[in-house]
């Protein structure tokens, strides 16, 4: 078994709790879902958001989805001009027989023109 890594991303409509937590929640899901992923194989996980999201921590979305004893922390996107606001940002660390070429990194939303390549219909 294997330690990987795996990113995914989502935008985030307004700068709310509400909406925070929702699309933190769908993508997890959706990264649990597109790589089979059960809760005791989850090393950690480290969320980022870009500056204008600042109503709630996204972390309080996988507590709310039970991972009680997943190490989670949430930082700052370093800012650069111009690029995409509102965006929720994971790297989402694994134990895994997978190889990391078939490892599913989700992009929801418009953060799929973060890594159009990754991007899941």
């Amino acid at each position: 078994m294997q330690v990987r890594g795996i990113r995914g991303a989502i935008t985030v409509e307004e700068n709310t709790a509400e909406k925070i937590i929702t699309n933190t929640k769908i993508l997890l899901s959706e990264i649990i879902k597109q790589n089979n992923i059960r809760l005791e194989d989850i090393v950690s996980c480290t969320f980022s958001v870009t500056r204008d999201l600042d109503t709630v921590y996204p972390a309080v979305a996988a507590r709310e989805m039970g991972w009680a004893t997943v190490p989670l922390m949430c930082v700052n996107e370093m800012f650069v001009s111009g690029s995409l606001e509102r965006v929720i940002r994971v790297l989402l660390l694994v134990n895994t027989m997978k190889s990391q070429k078939e490892v599913r990194h989700v992009y929801l939303k418009k953060a799929k023109q973060l890594r159009p390549d990754l991007a899941i219909e």
